[in-house]
């Protein structure tokens, strides 16, 4: 008896292995047929729960091997451009599209496609399990920001684990790095050496137009991994990501070899920017709006050149792509349409923010712009909400003509817009997602913009879903 796993290829296990495969499948399809969700993590906790070690087998029959995305902002964005660039190449992947990234997600997605390569956008915290199991050919680390304290901890330990596992990595593996992010760039430093490890590829922004005025409030690396001195910075971009050196040791950001030189932003009409890459140079037009989403874009670039594909062919397949499941996505809702912005951390939610700015400003409508905010307190969300304190609602102020705040935190969240100086008769709290909703969509002006965090925007696209008005998470 022969098994097929995801790749198409024969496994080696046991048909024991086949069996639970094939359970895991069944359940999941029951489990969408249902309707209750599920379908993009139910599959894989299955397989895992029944073989723990699934992921290393089911990897190991992909003949293209994998790659690994990991960003505490951006990572599925940055998955679904290389997702993209693979796919106009003629090499549809086996990628997590969902955006489920912990090892039951990574589990669905190598379960249930087929393909001769994976790609997979992995949490941060189990970034070293799945690469431990994946063996990936090329790894893509875009960003670390503060994010879910009471899950993750704080940044610098995450680095020191994201360390461990760029060490552990086979000779071979190829590293995308960001540049602009010293905990980041200073993973692709060979300890013994003091260069920059082989195979390793940088990304980053030179286009010092684009610089924040100052530094934000939501900085977070301030001081440097190796020797703890603080940083001193030339110019900063989003957060902590810019031109930085440490004044003690002399440790200073690599010269990225993938760098946007030249950056338009048109609000939410996207970007566009002129990118140098090894050789020449290439002009990238985005769908997608705001600076962060360049640094995607050069996260994606960086990874398509290592996986062998030719910059100009990249460009193309970024011009064409789609966005990723809740992010940016523009959809028709009642005599209007709703564009999803997801939000989760400050560093995140100042770019948002920073995009709907500059979309005021462009004459979106001379009233302002309509809002609905849902913050949620789950756990995927992280129960600490602290955070929204930190983000710069206060760019806003002035700008918008009414904000529907939504969520099991709603309270909190009208209360944060209050003492941003947004008029009080222009906010409403109604903590019932759909309920929120229907009331934005009867108030708003034509387009509105949706900023949920994670839980509630798994709600709102499943209410959209519910409704027809848009595709499930999986499809």
């Amino acid at each position: 008896m022969s098994v097929t796993v995801a790749s198409g290829r024969a496994d080696r296990g046991a048909p024991a292995f086949g069996a639970k495969r094939a359970l895991a499948r069944a359940i999941g399809a029951a489990s969408r047929r249902s309707g209750r969700g599920g379908g993009t993590t139910l599959p894989g906790r299955v397989l895992l729960r029944l073989e723990p070690e699934a992921i290393a087998r089911l990897g190991a029959g992909l003949a293209g091997g994998s790659t690994i995305v990991s960003a505490t902002n951006g990572k599925t964005t940055t998955a679904g451009m290389i997702a993209a660039i693979l796919a106009a190449e003629g090499r549809p992947p086996v990628h997590n599209r969902a955006g489920s990234n912990m090892t039951w997600g990574v589990a669905t997605a190598l379960l249930e496609q087929r393909g001769a390569e994976g790609l997979f956008e992995v949490d941060e915290a189990w970034l070293p399990r799945v690469a431990q199991q994946l063996q990936p050919r090329l790894i893509v680390l875009g960003n670390l920001f503060r994010d879910q304290l009471d899950r993750y901890g704080e940044m610098e330990a995450l680095a020191e684990e994201w360390a461990k596992a760029v060490a552990a990595a086979p000779a071979g593996t190829g590293l995308a790095l960001n540049a602009d992010d010293p905990l980041i760039a200073d993973l692709g430093r060979d300890p013994a050496t003091e260069r920059p490890r082989e195979g390793t590829l940088y990304f980053g922004i030179d286009d010092h137009s684009q610089a924040l005025p100052e530094l934000q409030h939501a900085f977070d690396a301030k001081h440097c991994r190796r020797c703890g001195h603080p940083y001193a910075y030339e110019v900063a971009f989003v957060g902590h990501l810019g031109h930085y050196s440490c004044p003690n040791c002399g440790a200073q950001r690599p010269r990225p070899d993938v760098a946007a030189t030249r950056i338009e932003l048109r609000g939410m009409e996207g970007s566009s920017a002129t990118v140098r890459v090894p050789g020449g140079e290439i002009e990238v037009a985005l769908p997608l709006p705001g600076l962060y989403n360049v640094y995607n874009a050069l996260a994606a670039i960086a990874a398509a050149i290592k996986l062998g594909v030719a910059p100009e062919r990249v460009a193309a397949a970024l011009r064409d792509m789609r966005a990723a499941f809740g992010r940016v996505e523009t959809i028709p809702i009642g005599a209007g349409k709703v564009s999803i912005l997801l939000i989760k951390n400050p560093a995140g939610a100042n770019e948002v923010l920073r995009t709907l700015k500059l979309e005021a400003e462009r004459g979106e409508g001379a009233a302002g712009i309509d809002l609905w905010v849902a913050l949620n307190d789950r756990i995927a969300d992280g129960r600490d909400v602290s955070w929204v304190w930190d983000a710069d609602f206060e760019v806003l102020t002035g700008a918008v003509r009414r904000v529907t705040c939504a969520g099991t935190r709603a309270p909190e969240m009208a209360l944060r817009l209050k003492y941003a100086g947004w008029p009080e008769d222009r906010i409403a709290v109604e903590p019932d997602i759909a309920a929120s909703l229907d009331a934005a969509v009867a108030g708003a002006a034509g387009r509105f913009f949706a900023l949920p965090t994670y839980t509630a925007l798994l709600e709102l696209r499943k209410l959209l879903a519910d409704r027809g008005l848009a595709k499930e998470f999986w499809q």
